[in-house]
């Protein structure tokens, strides 16, 4: 019985430890099914697990900024609707790609677990958890080749959603019904619209001395407003329905619009109730997206110009957003028109401006270098002492006046 008992306590033996061929990888494993939220806290060589049909462009540049090891999508990364720019972005940058993973591997994998990748098949532990398709850029350049093919049938969903949006929000597309009062002051200046976007690190670096001298009002849309404060600037506005906002950044003292459904419902007024800051904020009820609105509003307001960064500007772009509502947006383009610049136009354009004080001061140095070089010669000084002597004259002569 004692036997017994001993052989019930004594620990089970340790499973021998997967060992790993050339090629295969192993990490910890991040889970998530919101692309933009996972990469806050995914760090450099562990393996992401994504269920994120069509990755796009945005999604996988925030991703390989991380530097993860690998990603394994539940769905596939391409799925023949169009060529979506992610999958080439993510094996260009050396990142493992095992795709088509399918559900298990979101339903078992826990956040924190070892996960490895040998070629097609994924373990947890030494457990075969699911196989995949591993792409490498020539299965990702034939797949987008093949994608193309898809452009067609796309093209004829964006131009039905863009009657649809059109219809819905006809009124606020002529005539700005809708479009609420703000606190903030755009007339007669100009607007700059910051979405968490393609290049809109590069683009806020390249408006440097834009947004020094010409002080744009600064929207930014959702998480575009901490890469404002990330980039050093205040931002003036926030635009979105609060999903991807740092706390920190709500209380920065911006004037806060909050994105509501037409039906007046809004989603994002609750976290602002926790955070005390829903007594001041604005609603926008609108179709669309987030940086439609932005624009549409610093419109109606009276911005004398608007600056997109980071924002989409190709059919290609708005189809990779990966919504059917990115219509809205090719619609606002055209409401606001002119208006809208693109901000690699602007830092391409724009050429910083000389001030009456700096060519002032540019003249002061010019005259100064030229009159100690004149005095560093013997001619020079010559000239100074008979200059002198005459100025001595005249105060000479000026003085008498008044004692005679």
């Amino acid at each position: 019985m004692m036997a017994s008992l001993l052989r019930r306590l004594r620990p089970a033996p340790e499973k021998e430890p997967l060992q790993l061929p050339d090629g295969a990888v192993s990490g910890i494993a991040r889970i998530g099914r919101r692309t933009k939220d996972l990469t806050k806290r995914l760090h450099g060589g562990e393996i992401v697990v994504i269920d994120h049909e069509d990755l796009d462009r945005v999604a996988a540049e925030a991703l390989v900024e991380r530097s993860p090891l690998a990603v394994v999508n539940a769905a596939r990364s391409i799925s023949g609707r169009y060529p979506n720019l992610g999958p080439q972005i993510l094996v260009e940058a050396g990142i493992i790609l095992v795709d088509n993973a399918g559900p298990a591997v979101m339903d078992t994998t826990r956040d924190g677990q070892q996960m490895s990748l040998v070629g097609d098949e994924i373990y947890l532990g030494n457990r075969l958890l699911a196989r995949g398709n591993r792409l490498n850029e020539e299965a990702v350049r034939k797949q987008m080749e093949d994608a193309k093919t898809g452009l067609g049938h796309q093209l004829e969903l964006f131009a039905q959603n863009t009657m649809q949006y059109m219809l819905a929000e006809r009124d606020l597309l002529l005539d700005g019904v809708g479009v609420p009062e703000v606190r903030t002051s755009l007339r007669g200046r100009p607007a700059l619209v910051v979405v968490r976007g393609y290049h809109y690190k590069e683009d806020l670096q390249a408006l440097r001395t834009f947004i020094r001298e010409q002080r744009p009002v600064i929207i930014g849309v959702d998480g575009g407003a901490d890469s404002v404060l990330e980039a050093g600037y205040r931002v003036d506005m926030i635009i979105g329905d609060m999903d991807s906002v740092s706390d920190a950044t709500l209380r920065s003292g911006a004037e806060i619009v909050v994105h509501a459904y037409r039906d007046g419902r809004a989603p994002g007024m609750e976290r602002l109730r926790e955070l005390g800051l829903a007594d001041t904020a604005v609603v926008f009820p609108a179709s669309g997206t987030s940086e439609d609105i932005a624009m549409l509003l610093a419109d109606e307001h009276g911005a004398n110009a608007i600056v997109a960064v980071g924002t989409h500007g190709t059919l290609v772009e708005f189809l990779d957003k990966g919504r059917a509502g990115m219509s809205s947006t090719f619609l606002t383009r055209l409401r606001v028109g002119s208006k809208l610049v693109d901000a690699k136009g602007v830092s391409r354009l724009y050429r910083q401006q000389i001030s009456s004080l700096q060519i002032m001061l540019l003249a002061i140095a010019g005259s100064s270098a030229l009159l100690a070089a004149i005095w560093s010669t013997p001619g020079g000084k010559l000239i100074y002492q008979l200059a002198g002597a005459r100025i001595d004259d005249f105060l000479t002569a000026f003085v008498n006046l008044f004692i005679q």
